[in-house]
């Protein structure tokens, strides 16, 4: 009976081409149209040589897109007529394997997450204890050097030290006195150059009397002659030596109250007279500029001024007009 369903099965009109599965779907399996009768004729295992499969555990920390189960591939459970009419329609037949679905992205982000929480929960522990060595005693200086304390330290001074020593003091005390006289020779040498600058810019000559008024010129006066000039200013006025020089005589003098001669370089003479008070001696020595006297009214004088005359060299010398005589030096009265 089941031989004549099969071949009524087999005069029914062909069925149209089988469509080449595509990638995912190679594993199914097929058998041509041509092998019918083989199919039929092959024999059927028994119902003990089934092979059951069994479920593997299912991982905890592993998710997994739900997957349907499977038909049945028990080639015994199967009737053979609605295999060959399968198989003839083109259809997947019931021992067709269904294939695997395919994964997701998504699965393998999820699956890679929880597998780094699981390394990370694992790690988290109490942390170990590593045993360390403590020195507990001091480490000497002189041992790690190979030195022993009672060894007898070295003689460090001796007769050839003591007498370097010495040298070397001396040689130092020697060059400190060298700078203490480079220094004395310098600020001497400073102190020279100073009082040389402060001299070349010293006037070589000055007017007798600062802001004086010139009242009476050289020459005949009252029937006799009068041997200088007349310059007249306040009381106690100071009066300058006009060029360096020597004081010959100063102090009382007749018909000038008091009076001061002072010999210059040039061998002449100068006379200041009538003064109020007298501020040199003599012998000593002046330069241009020096206060030598406060301006007075003593002698023959009708007031407080001062009497000035020139003796060309000396005091007993020719007694010369000084207005021309101090022009020549340039002061001009």
């Amino acid at each position: 009976m089941r031989i004549a369903a099969a071949r009524s099965a087999v005069a029914q009109p062909a069925a149209p081409a089988i469509r080449r599965p595509t990638p995912y779907k190679r594993g199914v399996t097929t058998v041509p149209l041509t092998d019918v009768a083989a199919l039929i004729e092959t024999t059927v295992p028994a119902p003990d040589e089934v092979v059951v499969v069994k479920e593997a555990p299912a991982r905890p920390a592993t998710v997994a897109a739900p997957v349907e189960p499977a038909p049945s591939t028990d080639a015994s459970a199967a009737d053979p007529a609605e295999v060959v009419a399968a198989l003839a329609g083109g259809r997947r037949g019931l021992l067709a394997r269904r294939p695997a679905p395919r994964r997701r992205p998504a699965l393998y982000l999820a699956a890679a997450l929880l597998g780094a929480m699981s390394i990370s929960g694992a790690s988290t522990g109490a942390p170990t204890e590593v045993a360390t060595t403590t020195v507990s005693h001091s480490v000497s200086v002189a041992e790690q050097l190979g030195l022993r304390a009672d060894e007898p330290a070295p003689e460090i001074v001796a007769a050839d030290a003591t007498d370097r020593l010495s040298e070397l003091v001396a040689s130092r005390n020697q060059r400190d006195a060298d700078r203490t006289a480079a220094a004395d020779a310098q600020a001497e040498a400073d102190r020279v150059a100073a009082e040389a600058a402060a001299e070349a810019a010293r006037p070589k000559v000055v007017h007798p009397v600062e802001g004086a008024r010139l009242t009476s010129g050289f020459g005949a006066r009252w029937g006799t002659l009068h041997a200088g000039i007349d310059l007249a200013a306040p009381m106690r006025t100071p009066e300058y030596a006009v060029m360096d020089g020597v004081v010959l005589e100063a102090g009382p003098a007749s018909g000038f109250g008091l009076a001061v001669y002072i010999q210059h370089g040039n061998g002449d003479v100068t006379v200041y007279g009538h003064m109020d008070e007298i501020l040199v001696e003599a012998g000593q020595i002046v330069r241009a500029g020096d206060m030598i006297a406060l301006l007075g009214n003593r002698g023959q004088s009708t007031g407080p001024h001062l009497h000035f005359e020139v003796h060309v060299g000396g005091l007993d010398g020719t007694k010369v007009d000084p207005l021309p005589w101090l022009r020549e030096r340039g002061v001009d009265i």
